[in-house]
């Protein structure tokens, strides 16, 4: 099947490359230590040649301050493994999207007690647009929430509160 995550993502079609690829996917988000670069969707393609090995990152936005500890990270992982001459290239085009995080993260970020992220974003060619009247608390499920904050500890989530077990959780918006 394909989806937008493995049109913007695809993985490498080698052996040598796959295997840089899965050491690369291990490495963890800085600001969600649940989540790997792969589950989260930034980590778009991994490539091992004769002259070295190249990984491609995309931040979830231009400013996002966890891309250098991730790129170090994949460096440090990769170098580890015994790959020599590795680069890690920052990319911004195309903007990363939720669309790409996987299903697993997304069950992640629930099981961390952050929303996830739902429907898709804006950037989808085609299809209807979905509006969101409710965010579900990832600790009792309820959809009587309010939006405290439009961002929460990162830029990249919103805080916010449910109604009936009165707790406040992050929301992983849509993007």
């Amino acid at each position: 099947m394909v989806t937008v995550a493995s049109v913007a993502r695809p993985r490498p079609s080698d052996a040598a490359s796959q295997q840089a690829w899965d050491i690369a996917a291990l490495v963890c988000d800085p600001e969600v230590p649940v989540l790997t670069i792969e589950d989260l969707g930034v980590l778009r393609s991994v490539a091992v040649t004769a002259d070295g090995t190249h990984a491609i990152l995309t931040p979830t936005y231009s400013g996002c301050p966890a891309m250098e500890a991730m790129r170090d990270d994949v460096m440090a992982a990769l170098t580890g493994a015994g790959y020599r001459n590795v680069t890690v290239e920052l990319v911004l085009a195309p903007a990363w999207t939720t669309d790409w995080m996987s299903e697993e993260g997304r069950a992640k970020l629930v099981s961390y007690g952050i929303a996830a992220p739902t429907g898709h974003s804006g950037v989808r060619p085609t299809g209807t647009v979905r509006l969101q009247l409710a965010v579900k608390c990832p600790r009792c499920s309820s959809l009587n929430t309010r939006e405290l904050a439009r961002f929460g500890s990162t830029s990249c989530k919103a805080l916010y509160e449910c109604r009936d077990c009165l707790e406040p959780f992050d929301y992983f918006k849509v993007l």
